[in-house]
């Protein structure tokens, strides 16, 4: 599933590439995957609209529109949104497209058909259950500190709680818990401060590094010229059982923690 660093990635490339320009026409094959307030027909609803700029909130893409409405994309599993230029075949699992005057478009795609492009009108509070962001100056270590004061939770889980923390999924939890030598099943409240900064400064530093390689492409994840993302080749535990640990040289395990795989060190996450 895409998490921030790819999301961010996307985003990236959709405010290089389709900002400024008008929608002729929406081509909608799977309803369900284009999702729009009650009483308003998607396809009509679109067309003609200014593309004004592209933004991200946690995993979610935001497209804002000419009159203040927004297509809020939630990529989920296998999502993926490429641009194509005038002429281009449908790539496969295409099942909604925006149409530009200048003949480009924007294709939705999604195999297992989980994503969603949802119009969201003007003000609504469509993000109010999503948590701080972590690259944000909202997101201090003392802020930190304060979110896990108390908590039972297992850190990781509570890394994973977009409620709490908005964009960070399972590859990054990982990545993040491993740099700041933390055990995933650890108890929140159990963490010392010095041990939150850790893991603070660890989690900005991960999804910043991940953003400079265009993302990590371990399954569907592409950007939106249809190519792959490098952090796939810089990850240190996630998906990489039985590989030395880059620290102690000791084996990389995969355990299940609240339902998914979770790939630490025994040794360094004590």
């Amino acid at each position: 599933m895409p998490e921030l660093p790819e999301v961010e990635t996307i985003v990236r490339g959709l405010a290089g590439t389709i900002v400024g320009k008008t929608i002729e026409k929406a081509a909608v094959a799977l309803p369900k995957m284009a999702v729009a307030p009650r009483r308003v027909n998607f396809k009509r609803a679109v067309r003609g609209e200014r593309i004004v700029s592209v933004s991200r909130r946690g995993k979610f893409t935001i497209i804002e529109l000419g009159s203040g409405r927004c297509l809020i994309v939630s990529l989920r599993m296998t999502g993926r949104l490429i641009v194509l230029g005038r002429g281009q075949a449908a790539i496969p699992y295409e099942h909604v497209s925006l149409h530009f005057t200048d003949g480009s478009r924007l294709a939705f795609a999604d195999s297992r058909q989980f994503g969603r492009m949802r119009l969201v009108e003007r003000g609504e509070l469509w993000d109010a259950h999503l948590g701080v962001e972590p690259l944000s100056g909202d997101f201090t270590p003392e802020r930190f500190i304060g979110m896990l004061s108390g908590r039972t939770t297992p850190i990781k889980a509570l890394l994973l709680d977009q409620r709490r923390i908005a964009g960070v999924g399972n590859i990054y939890a990982c990545e993040a818990l491993w740099g700041a030598r933390i055990r995933p099943g650890t108890p929140a409240k159990a963490l010392t401060k010095p041990a939150i900064r850790r893991l603070h400064d660890a989690l900005v530093e991960v999804l910043q590094r991940s953003i400079a390689m265009r993302g990590t492409s371990v399954d569907d994840y592409v950007d939106v010229r249809g190519l792959q993302g490098g952090f796939q080749n810089a990850l240190s535990v996630y998906g990489r059982a039985g590989s030395g640990c880059e620290r102690c040289g000791r084996a990389i395990v995969r355990t299940v923690l609240a339902q998914r795989g979770t790939w630490w060190c025994r040794t360094c996450q004590r």
